[in-house]
């Protein structure tokens, strides 16, 4: 569980992507409006660290583009109803300025009147997936409400990025992710919908011995290295990438949301005891397969 104001880290920003890392793809990257960006620093200011990068949409991108990163998948989750829309318009907009350097997904409030036609005017105006957070949102993944979102996602070969792991806790959130949030819970929406393609960050943190073996089970389950390689939160035991199925892991940072240096997590890809091979399929294959990129 998150406890009040984690400990910031004072490691020294890298000014480019290591020497020696294949094309970096970071699948995961958050974005908002200033308005909402403002409320989530304050929230993690109260409730869990402080955020080292305070930019805004544009920065975020320019940052990383000129650092080296090659492509960001760029998120965002509604954290009530009534949002969505304005939030995938602002999306929208913001990649178009960034081309082809920036993928950007979708959000919906699971439950929302009209759920299943906000989630579909997203992705008929380009939109290429969508995010959910189950510690914000607060939604019961076997559901008939997310079952309509899943569908809506199968119909139109869109993937989904479901924050579904039960860490990082808090106290600050209305509702208990350990009451929504389980491994099992998830193999039944892949069982349910087996041409859905589905993403957990974290590594399913903190089951991610679980999430480990379901990769193993399901060709339509991926999972993303988020915060949990950087040895900030403590976990049971150390990630070992080299026990993971290879084809389904991806890199991504939790860009700008971090309290360390925005390529921490990429130097300890850099050492890890992997080959060549599966370090590529971490930092760009992988990715640019689930998010269909034309790389």
């Amino acid at each position: 569980m998150l406890k009040a104001k984690m400990p910031s880290c004072g490691d020294k920003d890298g000014s480019m992507v290591p020497d020696g890392l294949p094309p970096v793809i970071d699948a995961h990257v958050h974005v908002f409006p200033h308005n909402l960006f403002s409320a989530v620093q304050k929230w993690f200011d109260e409730h869990a660290w402080h955020i080292r990068y305070q930019l805004t949409t544009s920065q975020i991108f320019d940052f990383l583009v000129s650092r080296g990163i090659s492509h960001i998948i760029a998120l965002q989750y509604a954290h009530k109803p009534g949002i969505a829309r304005h939030l995938n318009r602002y999306m929208l907009e913001k990649c178009r300025q960034y081309g082809d350097r920036v993928t950007g997904l979708a959000t919906v409030f699971p439950g929302e009147e009209n759920a299943e036609d906000i989630l579909q005017e997203a992705f008929d105006s380009g939109l290429k997936g969508v995010k959910l957070h189950a510690h914000v949102q607060c939604f019961d993944m076997n559901s008939a409400p997310m079952n309509r979102l899943y569908e809506c996602c199968r119909t139109n070969r869109k993937p989904l990025v479901m924050h579904i792991g039960r860490e990082p806790k808090s106290p600050a959130y209305l509702c208990d992710p350990y009451a929504l949030c389980r491994a099992d819970k998830l193999e039944k929406v892949i069982n349910d919908f087996p041409d859905l393609n589905v993403c957990v960050p974290h590594l399913g943190f903190d089951e991610t011995d679980d999430y480990r073996k379901l990769i193993e089970k399901y060709d339509n389950l991926w999972l993303d290295t988020t915060m949990v390689l950087t040895d900030y939160f403590q976990l049971k035991e150390k990630i070992d990438l080299g026990r993971y199925r290879s084809d389904r892991i991806m890199y991504g940072s939790d860009f700008p949301n971090i309290p360390y240096a925005w390529d921490r997590e990429l130097r300890v890809l850099k050492t890890a005891e992997i080959s060549r091979d599966v370090l590529e399929k971490i930092c760009w294959k992988n990715a640019a397969d689930f998010f269909d990129l034309p790389f």
